[in-house]
């Protein structure tokens, strides 16, 4: 991608492009000058939005970012608004040849970086030190939500400062579906990730007792950690509700001295497995905060660490850029099946892929899907594509991974959790707030009018890219922050003590 500007207010991101992107938006009769020649602003156009830089025929391809974007529904003249009534959502062949020259080898670093982590008994590294109160269905979810808020709230917690906090994992589901089937296995594969997950030094899990997502079911696919205890019991088994709140506080108060013996010591970046997600995404998405991650993950792939991309209907339109940059020939085949198994599964029930951009997506400027993936791909950087996994799978490779999920944010973090990483990277343009604990959340904004509207909720600042900070600096002092944050440093959601209702597994399959 390449930017020019100038005193328009008018950003073209590439030659090939027939619509440029207003900064800070542009009134009706405004000319604007051009190498091609003055432009006339024929309506108002708010910031992030795109306006016409030549005439465009009805039905012909538009380009961004040189990309097709979309089709004209309508004749488009110069220096016009272009959005939903003139722009639609079309489909079109697509070759990973197209891409060009638009992947990068990872470098070794001249200076090895470390942070200051958790190091577990199978070798894997957490960033924080969480007690999990695990739910196996929806019906022990509020006996196990009351365990955990009455050890938080007790003060017992402040014995042992090397604990970050007791979280309750509960959900909607866990019964009313086939015990066999692929549902459960998501389900299953979900919760185990985050029962054996770095970020987690202690564990209880808790069922019902006569659910389909039996106990003993889901702690026998835990491999176990010799320095993570692991309790388990029903309520029906403990004598009932209160009876198992009880149970299950003593047995959490008999596990605190243990986890909160950890200690963090150094460890090597290349531990890092950094979750990367767009939520609220608008018409800088593309521009700042979303090519900033993805130089950060470049640099974290260059130390050997792991970048996550995921949101699988989000990359669509966009997925012949990744699979250009695919390690072998498997991995572009993986893709491409991962995109197919969608569009299958949005045609059985009724949707289209550009069903998403959502409403407030495209009051900031987004139009279709084409054009939301192509600045949602950037998150992921420019080095090859090593692994293509399913939801909450944890990857066999490092470097660049993508992950099959949802576009829903707290459904595909979830997934991203389950599968190991240990830092999570949400770039916003509208405005989430989003924590997920165990795992501490960064947020970076597309805009510095965001950034300082939510100062309480926003970690960094990628808006100063329009103002002409590179994108490779704002990257480093997002890598920066990566590592301060995977040692101790609380991000801007942890410190509002969110992340609580954020456990989303992918529920797939029918409810009985």
């Amino acid at each position: 991608m390449t930017m020019t500007s100038g005193s328009s207010g008018l950003l073209v991101l590439h030659q090939s492009d027939d619509v440029g992107v207003a900064v800070a938006g542009l009134a009706a009769g405004s000319e604007l000058d051009r190498p091609a020649g003055r432009l006339r602003i024929a309506s108002p156009v708010p910031p992030g939005h795109k306006v016409a830089l030549r005439s465009i025929a009805a039905g012909a391809p538009v380009r961004k970012y040189g990309q097709v974007i979309g089709f004209a529904s309508a004749p488009i003249s110069p220096g016009e608004h272009v959005h939903v009534h003139n722009l639609a959502f079309g489909e079109f062949a697509r070759d990973s040849g197209s891409a060009g020259g638009l992947c990068a080898e990872a470098v070794e670093p001249s200076e090895p970086q470390t942070f200051s982590g958790y190091r577990r008994a199978d070798g894997r590294v957490g960033t924080r030190n969480y007690v999990a109160v695990v739910a196996t269905v929806n019906c022990s979810a509020t006996v196990c939500k009351r365990i955990a808020r009455q050890v938080s709230e007790s003060g017992e917690l402040d014995d042992h400062p090397g604990i970050d906090g007791v979280i309750a994992l509960t959900h909607s589901t866990g019964c009313g579906m086939q015990p066999d089937g692929a549902g459960m296995a998501v389900l299953r594969r979900t919760l185990a990730g985050y029962l054996d997950h770095p970020n987690v030094g202690g564990v209880l899990v808790l069922g019902l007792g006569c659910e389909d997502n039996q106990v003993r079911a889901l702690t026998s696919q835990l491999a176990g950690r010799a320095d993570v205890p692991v309790v388990s019991g029903t309520i029906q088994d403990l004598g009932g509700s209160a009876a198992a709140v009880r149970a299950g506080i003593a047995q959490l108060r008999g596990m605190l001295p243990e986890v909160g013996r950890a200690r963090r010591t150094m460890c090597p970046v290349s531990e890092l497995v950094l979750g990367t997600q767009c939520g609220g995404s608008d018409g800088y998405s593309g521009l700042t905060a979303n090519p900033a991650l993805g130089a950060a993950v470049d640099l974290l792939v260059a130390h050997g660490g792991t970048g996550i991309l995921a949101e699988t209907p989000e990359i669509y339109g966009a997925e012949h850029l990744l699979a250009s940059r695919a390690a072998t020939p498997e991995v572009a085949a993986a893709l491409a099946d991962t995109i197919a198994w969608w569009q299958r599964y949005t045609a059985m029930h009724g949707g289209s892929m550009d069903n998403n951009p959502s409403p407030g997506n495209k009051d900031g400027g987004l139009t279709t899907i084409l054009e939301k993936s192509l600045g949602a791909v950037a998150k992921g950087g420019t080095t090859p594509l090593r692994q293509v996994v399913g939801y909450a799978e944890r990857p066999s490779e490092r470097g660049l991974i993508f992950m099959d999920t949802p576009g829903y944010d707290p459904v595909s973090v979830t997934g991203l959790i389950a599968g190991g990483a240990n830092l999570v990277c949400f770039t916003t343009g509208r405005g989430s707030v989003f924590g997920c604990k165990p795992v501490p959340s960064l947020k970076l904004t597309t805009s510095s009018a965001l950034y300082q509207r939510m100062p309480g909720d926003m970690d960094i600042d990628c808006g100063v890219i329009l103002d002409g900070v590179s994108v490779a600096d704002v990257g480093a002092r997002v890598f920066a922050e990566l590592i301060a944050v995977a040692s101790g440093k609380p991000t801007k959601s942890e410190a509002q003590d969110f992340g609580d209702e954020e456990f989303v597994p992918w529920q797939l399959g029918a409810v009985m």
